[in-house]
């Protein structure tokens, strides 16, 4: 029995270690910075909170049935091709254009105001602490040579989530990014991966920062964090508006359908373009991601005169077949008369311009 209790202390202790020091998990803040969130109207008992109640499928029932959609065999939840893409020359910037390049799932370079700004680069091949055995990227190369990526004046990120936060994609890019423009607490996450924090700004809802002479506004999502089973809701999670001149962005992140939307729109709108997320949705937590028809209100919500479909195409995170979003949102965009653009991986598109992608090319794949 004695051996017994030490085995089990054993192994209690070396898992703490574990989750304490794998790098991919990330540090949490510290007890300095979590001290300084408590004056934030969304942190509460050392936890970022949404601000309507909200649900996340983790309950005994949802998990029971998760893990039975996880043992059924479900058509169609990856391509059965290659999918198409649009190589993707980083020495061909167009300064004077807004311009906006989507590289799959949610990662979107941008071009703006003479500047370079990277929106939630993930570059890895799995979504996942443990990249040998998590589901890997539907395409095995990216429209880029990863080394060939120069110097990125901003790295903008909406939350810590492995399908966003990647610590593979930290280490290519940390000594080529002049700032990093983070949710709070996230900036503890890039300072355990060796970020100065000199190049870390942290922002909470509503707060407002001027780099170059664009504006990013952090502004709410519904949505949660954590890399780990015990650092739930330790950081922020975020959506994006970002400004210059007369250029007027909005950038989702990833968040469930709620009112926020209409005050983005009310305190920020009209946008010129959108990227509103638009898979990995399922009715168990519905709270936290939009269905396809819901991306086209929230994109009516804040105001948007052009739409791009994001958070798709890239990985399978949901029991939905790949394709079922961007059908269904394309459907909608048209019931509703939403002006959408529906551009291949690595294709750019100019914001502003009269002309831009909207061929359906999943059809072909």
């Amino acid at each position: 029995m004695k051996k017994t209790v030490l085995g089990i202390a054993a192994i209690g202790a070396a898992s703490t270690l574990f989750l304490q020091h794998y790098p991919m998990f990330g540090k949490t803040p510290n007890a300095k910075k979590r001290l300084d969130y408590q004056g934030s109207p969304n942190y509460e008992k050392n936890k970022f909170k949404n601000i309507y109640p909200t649900t996340m499928g983790s309950d005994l029932q949802s998990l029971g049935s998760i893990i039975r959609d996880y043992t059924r065999k479900i058509p169609n939840l990856t391509p059965s091709l290659p999918l198409p893409m649009q190589s993707f020359k980083w020495d061909n910037h167009s300064h004077n254009q807004a311009r906006v390049t989507w590289f799959g799932h949610s990662t979107v370079f941008l071009e703006l105001h003479g500047k370079t700004i990277f929106i939630d680069p993930m570059l890895g091949r799995s979504p996942s602490p443990f990249p040998q055995i998590g589901g890997k990227r539907y395409s095995q190369d990216l429209p880029f040579d990863k080394e060939d990526i120069p110097f990125i004046d901003i790295v903008l990120y909406s939350h810590d989530h492995y399908d966003h936060l990647d610590y593979d994609s930290v280490n290519l890019l940390k000594n080529k990014v002049g700032q990093f423009i983070v949710p709070l607490g996230v900036g503890s996450r890039l300072e355990g991966w060796g970020v100065p924090t000199g190049k870390i700004n942290e922002l909470d809802w509503w707060d407002a920062i001027e780099h170059s002479g664009i504006q990013f506004i952090s502004t709410p999502a519904r949505h949660f964090s954590g890399r780990s089973l015990f650092d739930q809701n330790s950081t922020l999670w975020t959506s994006w508006v970002i400004q210059s001149g007369e250029t007027n962005i909005f950038y989702s992140g990833d968040s469930g359908y709620g009112p926020h939307f209409k005050e983005i729109g009310a305190q920020y709108g009209p946008f010129d373009f959108t990227m509103i997320e638009c898979g990995q949705y399922d009715d168990r937590w519905a709270d936290i991601h939009l269905t396809p028809e819901e991306t086209v209100q929230a994109h009516l919500d804040v105001n948007g005169k052009l739409m791009m479909p994001i958070h798709w195409s890239a990985f399978t995170l949901a029991f939905h077949e790949w394709t079922d979003p961007i059908e269904r949102v394309t459907k909608a965009a048209i019931e509703r008369g939403v002006a959408i653009t529906t551009p291949i991986i690595g294709q750019s598109i100019v914001v502003g311009a009269e002309e831009y992608p909207s061929e359906q090319w999943w059809m072909t794949v």
